[in-house]
């Protein structure tokens, strides 16, 4: 398996319909409109509500700014810097508003079937998921390390917003050269191979 490193500051932003923000697309699997998995990072400029996705599984992070409250049917959820990522249906298009200014976010929406999850990633804490498709992605400057132990083995230094595509079955670590989010991806690829 080839580790493939997409940055973000090479992707040229795509403008919103509404004008609320901007999208660069990292991956989309298979290539196309007919995606099956798809990671991008948003930009959200101003308050309003989420695209409806439907039958898109939608996992959610924010990686910049002073974070959002989404107002679903249920309730609010706030989402910052320092949470969690939120998995939601794609279909409830929640309301967007931002806390404190301009929010940078972090996107994983799966559909038709595929599986998948997003997990806020520790420094240098082991990851070793079992999934045969697995990705990172680094808000600022990190070094990933695989190897049977997680530790040593093969480096590669990571620029600020990058996705590293291809991580190998096995133990694999993230070191943080300072205090932004990183996230471990996770995917079944059957629907999409």
């Amino acid at each position: 398996m080839t580790l493939e490193v997409v940055r973000a500051a090479v992707i040229a932003p795509v403008s919103w319909r509404n004008g609320g923000g901007r999208t660069r697309e990292l991956l989309a699997l298979p290539a196309g409109a007919d995606w099956r998995l798809r990671i991008s990072l948003a930009d959200i400029d101003a308050d309003g509500p989420f695209s409806a996705f439907d039958g898109v599984q939608r996992w959610f992070a924010v990686i910049e700014g002073g974070g959002v409250v989404l107002a679903f049917a249920h309730g609010e959820r706030r989402v910052g810097v320092g949470s969690e990522p939120l998995c939601f249906d794609g279909a409830t298009a929640p309301g967007c508003r931002l806390v404190a200014g301009p929010t940078r976010d972090l996107n994983l929406m799966l559909r038709a079937g595929a599986r998948g999850r997003m997990e806020r990633a520790r420094s240098g804490v082991a990851w070793n998921a079992n999934d045969p498709w697995r990705a990172c992605f680094v808000g600022g400057r990190a070094c990933w390390q695989g190897s049977a132990d997680g530790v040593g083995g093969e480096g590669i230094e990571l620029e600020p917003d990058s996705l590293l595509l291809g991580l190998p079955p096995g133990p694999c670590r993230l070191e943080a050269k300072g205090p932004e989010p990183m996230f471990w991806i996770a995917a079944e690829p059957g629907a999409w191979a």
